[in-house]
């Protein structure tokens, strides 16, 4: 419960922050740090406020991993084959560059875990083809390629102009 706890307070985080003006902020610093500065955003305060705010969750994240595996040493935390390589896999799968592709690989992952893991060796050499075969025909990931069809958004980040219709200008 405190993973899901941890996941769920995680993904709001980013959310908010995101919508707020402060992930306004860090977007125009992500697109041109120079064009950030320009309109008067101080990138090294932001950047070292952002890097404190993540340092907290994954502080957090460190101590369910400790919870889980009851020691901490860097074969449990760095381990490729425990944890760093289903990462690696959930965010290619999922898509990168949005809240939703995690979330989508995750799911998969754990399906695919379910349905491969009695195949042993062969299990990570199938995760490892599917990776690949994900970013050639799709770039985006799994969300990249359902947002392609559907275009439909869980968790919309993006900053729309509503400018009056033609008509509205008309009547004025």
């Amino acid at each position: 419960y405190s993973a899901i706890g941890l996941a769920i307070g995680s993904i709001g985080f980013v959310y908010f922050l995101l919508r707020s003006r402060m992930g306004l902020a860090v977007t125009a610093i992500r697109d041109s740090e120079t064009a950030a500065s320009s309109v008067g955003i101080d990138s090294r305060r932001l950047k070292f406020i952002i890097y404190c705010l993540v340092a907290v969750v994954t502080g957090l994240a460190g101590g369910l991993i400790f919870l889980a595996k009851l020691r901490i040493s860097p074969e449990a935390a760095f381990s490729v084959v425990d944890w760093t390589a289903y990462v690696l896999f959930i965010t290619v799968i999922g898509g990168i560059g949005r809240i939703e592709g995690p979330i989508i690989g995750t799911l998969v992952f754990f399906l695919l875990r379910g349905f491969l893991a009695d195949l042993g060796a062969i299990y990570l050499i199938l995760l490892g083809a599917l990776s690949v075969v994900i970013m050639l025909k799709a770039p985006g990931g799994l969300w990249g390629l359902f947002l392609d069809k559907f275009d439909v958004e869980i968790f919309p980040l993006k900053r729309r102009l509503n400018l009056p219709s033609p008509e509205t200008q008309r009547e004025k």
